[in-house]
């Protein structure tokens, strides 16, 4: 059965960070809110566990799993981009965007789309987000919580645990969330592609 940890949404509590990293670096799956909806998360480096969200969502290895990065100062390590994409990144984040790179030599095969060799990655503004990944001072892997055969992500964390707790080790509720994904943005090609638009204002993206 999965934890439960109600942390305050702009002011997380310190000692439930800490119990959170705690079991993400012991190889546990999590569900925790975003500025879209929620999403499922592990360690980065944790082939068991992203395993288990791969399961849970019912997707194989080319659907797109995302690095969520407290900043742009990691972006270099994991993701190759040439400086008009970096500096629309720069101006829009953090936000609710997932951005689709040509992944570095840093990434982990397993990753990333076994074609394209791409990333997904996002640097959320939520601040419980925001101090989990202070405290592990490293990505997650994410995923966005949306159930096979549904079309939007799972908004309520008490929800959430009743219908995942045998398969999570930990939900985060942070509050109600919204049903909108984030906005997928492309940056492939030299030109920027949406992808998917979503709760982020596409018009930065878009000449």
């Amino acid at each position: 059965m999965s934890q439960f940890f109600s942390i305050h949404p702009d002011n997380p509590q310190q000692r439930l960070i800490n119990n959170a990293v705690e079991i993400i670096q012991k190889g546990g799956v999590f569900a925790c809110p975003t500025d879209s909806g929620y999403g499922l998360a592990c360690k980065m480096g944790d082939k068991s566990a992203l395993d288990r969200i791969r399961a849970i969502r019912q997707i194989d290895d080319k659907h797109h799993m995302t690095l969520v990065c407290r900043d742009l100062s990691e972006l270099s390590t994991y993701a190759k981009v040439n400086n008009t994409a970096y500096r629309m990144l720069k101006n829009n984040t953090p936000g609710p965007y997932t951005f689709i790179l040509e992944a570095s030599r840093e990434v982990p095969k397993r990753l990333m789309h076994p074609k394209k060799k791409t990333i997904g990655l996002r640097i959320p503004s939520t601040p419980i987000i925001q101090a989990i990944l202070a405290e592990l001072g490293e990505p997650l892997l994410s995923s966005s919580l949306i159930l096979p055969g549904e079309t939007e992500p799972m908004p309520d964390p008490w929800e959430i645990r009743d219908v995942l707790q045998s398969q999570l080790d930990l939900v985060i509720d942070g509050g109600y969330c919204g049903l909108v994904p984030t906005t997928i943005v492309s940056f492939i090609d030299d030109v920027p592609e949406i992808i998917r638009e979503g709760v982020g204002d596409i018009a930065p993206f878009v000449n």
